[in-house]
């Protein structure tokens, strides 16, 4: 019973812990964060985004950057598919567990950065299938030893490799075992407690080598000194960091470098004594040692050099010195000490070392230099004279001279300092207070590199030497360049005011020319064929105006149609006007047709509009259109008129005539001859003395006589319509013709249809044989009118024109007949 009821426990339990289990290994990518910072080279920055999580990442990056993120893990899924990728960094994460085969697909991977996470241990399987691998940066994860078997076996091509860290103790022989050549070692063994000699001496050729060898150097002198042995050769640089120099014993181990001959050799981020000083000198007697190196160094002690200057360093080439801090500076008086050591190098770098002045002396000293950097400083022009003895400095060999990033301010004063070094082909004045140029000035002749960028210069004079071949003004205030220069090769005007280009003609040598950061709006063909020999431009990042001229011509440049090559990027040619295009790569704009062919656009549009009107107006007046607009307009005023005069009380009757009579003047004769005695004057017929009746008389209205004069035609047209209960249009072909009666035909159009007029009120006459069709088509209705109503025709035969008058009475009395 009691094995029942565990039983029934424990099954529970096992499903619990399956469930957890299967819920950690299916972590499907949906549960993945995404990164879709990626530029047109397929370069991905997801750095600082707070992964925790390898991101999903389109399989075509090139590069992939996920440092400064919380990523714990890299699991065997993470990066599958990105056999493209060239270059990983998962540097500054939390990374403690990679997967076996993580990186199995990374086929084509050349740089990979694990440093500063927390490796415990390092597996060589990660490298395994990481053929192409050219640079490994392990440093700073907490292992303490390589491990076993060798983590670099097959890595044949790698090149650079960085590991080590605080918790690194252990180094040895087989450790590096397929790690055959380098061009850098980097070691940082601060720590290191147990090295085995010879574990680093078979790496050859060997092309840099960084040490970090801090406590090794202080309490254990025989491992520093094996470790400095086994990767000491001539022709590799040094570099030893993190080191503590205080006396003579912790100079010791720089004997087994002394003893394999090095040339080159730096001391970084130390803490030096005068009296180190002094040891490292008797260390390197007779060494042929060319360059020494200190960076970020403090300088400590009373500056008491004599104890060295029995040592022969006659190769010594070079001393560069920067960051340094002197403590207790008023001990270090003078370095007329150290003339047994400074007389011989050829090039001296004091930079960012506060020095506001080397006396003259100290100069004197210097008898073969040929560079000098004085940078980042704190020289002043008069102490700058101090330095170069006023004008008669002994640097009679000096090429190269830099004093940029100081407080100087006269350029007349630098010019006059430097005039007589007969050598000088350098010379580096950037960083400066020069606000304005003198007119004129001297220069040595063999002058030809010139930088006075970053200062405060508004205008160029003639004081530039025209030997220059070289010249850097970025940086500055200038708007125009007007100075010719016939030997100028490059001109670096980036930082500046330019409105447009400099004229090619003022430099028919110049090769390269940056001009970026500037507010050029644009610049053509024709500016850039003055310039006959340029081949580079580099001119991103101004204020263009992407007119319809400007785009196509840099996007051909883009293409690398023409002589000279944009070699800045194309994405700092970006539009800055018009404002809709503001922001948007000047490559990638498409201009319309319309903003860029305005007048031929205008033309043809306007072509096309009066090709569109005269075709309307064709069919408007094929189908009549502008006659009714015409009857229109004037049956409108002519109603208005008629209606005004009614208004005005007119004691005319509003019926004064029985017919309005429309007919041509050609058949005038017939009208007065016949119609009108006919109507007015009727004579009694048979008929009428059958049945006792009298025609009684009617009233006719001709334009001849009833029509008032003075008054517009159309009104009065419009008026005897109204007045006249019937309109008898006598046709015929001299009606159709006249002008006259087409205007009475087209407003009793109006009349018939307007309402006013019955139904009858038209009465049609034909004095001659005369069809509907001669009518005008626009009388649409009159056609129709003539075709449904009968109408009367002038007989032929004098018998049977009684019968027409007949019927023309009865059909103009036929309303009284109806009352």
């Amino acid at each position: 019973m009691e094995q029942q009821t565990n039983l029934y426990f424990t099954l529970p339990l096992l499903l619990l812990l399956h469930s957890l289990c299967w819920s950690q290994r299916s972590n499907p990518d949906d549960e993945r964060s995404s990164c879709d910072r990626c530029d047109l080279r397929l370069s991905c920055n997801c750095s600082y985004d707070g992964f925790t999580r390898v991101p999903v990442v389109t399989d075509r990056a090139l590069t992939l950057d996920l440092s400064f993120n919380n990523i714990t893990m890299v699991t065997v899924d993470d990066l599958t598919g990105h056999r493209q990728l060239r270059a990983l960094s998962l540097h500054g994460n939390r990374l403690a567990v990679i997967h076996l085969s993580a990186f199995d697909s990374l086929w084509s991977l050349e740089e990979l950065d694990l440093s500063d996470n927390q490796l415990t241990a390092l597996n060589h399987k990660w490298f395994s299938k990481l053929g192409a691998l050219q640079k490994l940066n392990l440093l700073n994860n907490p292992y303490s030893c390589l491990g076993s078997p060798p983590v670099f076996q097959g890595l044949a091509r790698l090149r650079t490799l960085a590991f080590g860290g605080p918790a690194l103790e252990e180094l040895k022989i087989g450790d590096l075992s397929g790690v055959t050549q380098l061009e850098e070692l980097t070691v940082h063994a601060n720590n290191l407690t147990r090295y085995e000699s010879g574990a680093l001496a078979d790496i050859w050729p060997l092309g840099r080598v960084t040490l970090s060898l801090h406590n090794p150097f202080l309490t254990n002198v025989p491992l520093a000194s094996d470790v400095l042995s086994d990767v000491s050769y001539p022709e590799t640089p040094l570099i030893l960091e993190d080191l503590h120099l205080i006396g003579k014993e912790t100079v010791q181990p720089l004997y087994a470098s002394a003893r394999r001959r090095v040339r080159y050799i730096t001391l970084r981020n130390v803490f030096v004594s005068d009296e180190a000083i002094v040891n490292f000198l008797v260390v390197f007697n007779g060494v042929p040692l060319t360059c020494f190196s200190v960076d970020s160094v403090t300088l400590t002690g009373e500056g008491r050099w004599t104890p060295a200057n029995w040592t022969y360093h006659k190769s010594f080439d070079e001393f560069f010195i920067r960051n340094i801090v002197v403590l207790d500076v008023f001990h270090f008086v003078s370095f007329l000490n150290l003339g047994f050591l400074l007389q011989y190098p050829r090039k001296v770098s004091l930079i960012n070392g506060k020095a506001y002045v080397m006396p003259c002396q100290t100069s004197g000293l210097l008898k073969n230099l040929q560079y000098l950097d004085l940078s980042d400083n704190l020289l002043t022009d008069m102490t700058l004279k101090e330095t170069l003895c006023g004008g008669h400095s002994p640097l009679t060999d000096l090429r190269v001279l830099n004093i940029s990033g100081n407080a100087l301010k006269s350029l007349s004063m630098v010019r006059w300092l430097v005039v007589k070094l007969s050598k000088l082909t350098h010379l580096d004045l950037s960083r400066n207070g020069y606000s304005s140029m003198p007119l004129s000035c001297s220069w040595p002749h063999t002058l030809r590199y010139l930088n006075i960028s970053r200062a405060k210069l508004t205008a160029i004079t003639p004081c530039l030497p025209t030997t220059l071949e070289v010249l850097d003004l970025s940086n500055n205030d200038l708007k125009n360049f007007y100075l010719v220069l016939p030997a100028l090769r490059e001109l670096y005007l980036s930082g500046n005011k330019f409105l447009s280009l400099p004229s090619g003609e003022l430099f028919p040598n110049l090769q390269t020319l940056k001009i970026q950061s500037n507010t050029l709006n644009m610049f053509n063909r024709s500016d850039l064929q003055l310039y006959r020999r340029l081949q580079n431009l580099q001119a991103g990042q101004n204020k263009f105006v992407c007119s319809c001229d400007f785009v196509p011509f840099l996007q051909s440049v883009i293409k690398g149609h023409g002589d000279v090559y944009l070699t800045d990027e194309e994405e700092s040619y970006v539009c800055d006007s018009p404002l809709y295009l503001q922001g948007e790569p000047v490559g990638q704009v498409r201009l319309s047709v319309v903003e860029c062919h305005r007048v031929l656009f205008v033309s043809v549009s306007c072509g096309v509009a009066l090709f569109v009107a005269i075709l309307v107006c064709i069919l408007l007046w094929r189908l009549h259109a502008f006659w009714y607009l015409k009857m229109t307009w004037a049956w409108l005023k002519a109603k208005r008129s008629s209606r005004r005069h009614r208004g005005r009380g007119d004691s005319e009757a509003l019926l004064s005539f029985d017919a309005f009579v429309s007919y041509s003047e050609r058949d005038a004769s017939w009208v007065e001859n016949f119609l009108v005695p006919e109507l007015e004057e009727p004579r009694e017929t048979d008929e009428d003395l059958v049945n006792h009746r009298r025609p009684r008389p009617l009233t006719l209205c001709l334009h001849k006589r009833d029509f008032l004069p003075g008054q517009w035609i159309v009104d009065n047209i419009m008026s005897a319509m109204e007045r006249s209960r019937r309109t008898v249009f006598v046709l015929s072909e001299n009606f159709v013709q006249s002008d006259w009666c087409r205007y009475e035909l087209d407003f009793s159009h109006f009349w018939l249809f307007d309402g006013h007029a019955g139904r009858d009120a038209a009465i049609l006459i034909l004095l001659e044989p005369l069809s509907k069709d001669d009518i005008p088509k626009r009388f649409y209705k009159l056609r129709k009118l003539m075709g449904s109503t009968t109408y009367l025709e002038w007989p032929q035969e004098e018998e049977r024109t009684g019968e027409f008058w007949r019927s023309l009475r009865n059909a103009l009395r036929g309303e009284e007949d109806d009352d």
